[in-house]
């Protein structure tokens, strides 16, 4: 009998210590799939508003309307680089949407007619100020509030909301305690064209931080759900007792024919008081704007304070720095 070679019967297989290394790069794996899970909403708004909230809260949209006119209008804070341009705010590049495949796009209920086609390509919310309670009575300053914590919830961002929040009221307060202590009222105007202003009034967000300074707003006539009215200049003959705040941009060419206009000459406010001039603030945005706009006003005047006035025809020599 030809006897059988003997061979070894392997011994069970238990899973033995594991490498350092390897045990590290688990462990970074682990927590990079937990990341992944729960990474940050991918957001896209065509509102500038909206945009600018997100932005201060460290959650930028992915994309945003009309990213030139943002520089423009809204001025800060800066939207990334990475944001990308999605096309016109009331008519968005469908195409251009798809590619960036947010998880949702956000709007305000002036934009609810294109609710139905962007919902194509992602879920929409609705997140406003003033359509928030449907009657225009709201106030603006808690419904600007609303929405930022809305957003919060919406990005997943609820202490940046709340601490976004926090700072505004920090910087208004800061920027109350510079105020000149015999401020005139403020008929704060914007100007369409050189013969018609938007003046804002009550339910304007740049009217609601200026009440929250201590300053009066000399404009106390009927305004739009914006809290804007848009009137002829003579229409500011009737306000004498006030200082005229022209906020920027000004269009192309006005300021050349506003310094020889004599409607704009012969204006109470204006013999009376030199005019002073802010570059832009979104009045109908979020809290960013509040604190521009209290930085920017106690700026201009301080500075109106201190210095002599503009020789020229009730019309600032040259804006300040944005």
């Amino acid at each position: 009998m030809i006897p059988r070679p003997c061979v070894a019967q392997p011994a069970a297989i238990r899973p033995g210590p594991v490498p350092r290394a390897l045990g590290w790069l688990l462990l970074v794996a682990g927590l990079l799939v937990g990341t992944a899970a729960h990474a940050a909403p991918r957001l896209v708004t065509v509102d500038w508003g909206i945009a600018q909230n997100l932005t201060a809260m460290g959650a930028a949209p992915i994309g945003v309307g009309q990213i030139d006119g943002y520089r423009s209008w809204v001025a800060g804070p800066r939207l990334p680089s990475a944001t990308r341009e999605i096309g016109l705010r009331s008519q968005p590049n469908m195409e251009l949407l798809s590619q960036l495949a947010p998880d949702r796009i956000l709007i305000t209920e002036l934009y609810a007619g294109q609710a139905d086609r962007l919902a194509e390509v992602a879920p929409v919310s609705i997140v406003d100020v003033y359509f928030s309670h449907g009657d225009g009575d709201s106030d603006v300053w808690d419904s600007t509030i609303a929405a930022v914590k809305k957003l919060g919830r919406i990005a997943e961002r609820p202490a940046a909301a709340h601490a976004l929040i926090a700072r505004t009221q920090s910087a208004i307060q800061k920027q109350t305690a510079r105020l000149p202590a015999d401020t005139k009222p403020l008929l704060i105007v914007q100007f369409v064209d050189e013969s018609h202003v938007r003046v804002y009034g009550d339910g304007s967000l740049v009217a609601a931080t200026a009440e929250r300074m201590g300053l009066d707003n000399a404009w106390q006539e009927t305004t739009t759900r914006w809290g804007v009215a848009t009137v002829a200049l003579d229409r500011l003959a009737r306000i004498s007792d006030a200082r005229i705040v022209v906020m920027g941009p000004v269009p192309v060419g006005v300021t050349d024919k506003i310094a020889d206009n004599r409607i704009w000459q012969t204006l109470p406010a204006v013999q009376h008081t030199p005019p002073i001039y802010i570059p832009a603030v979104w009045s109908f945005g979020g809290l960013p704007s509040a604190s521009r706009f209290a930085r920017l006003i106690a700026d201009a005047l301080v500075n109106a304070q201190t210095k002599a006035p503009a020789p020229d025809a009730g019309w600032p020599n040259a804006a300040p720095e944005a």
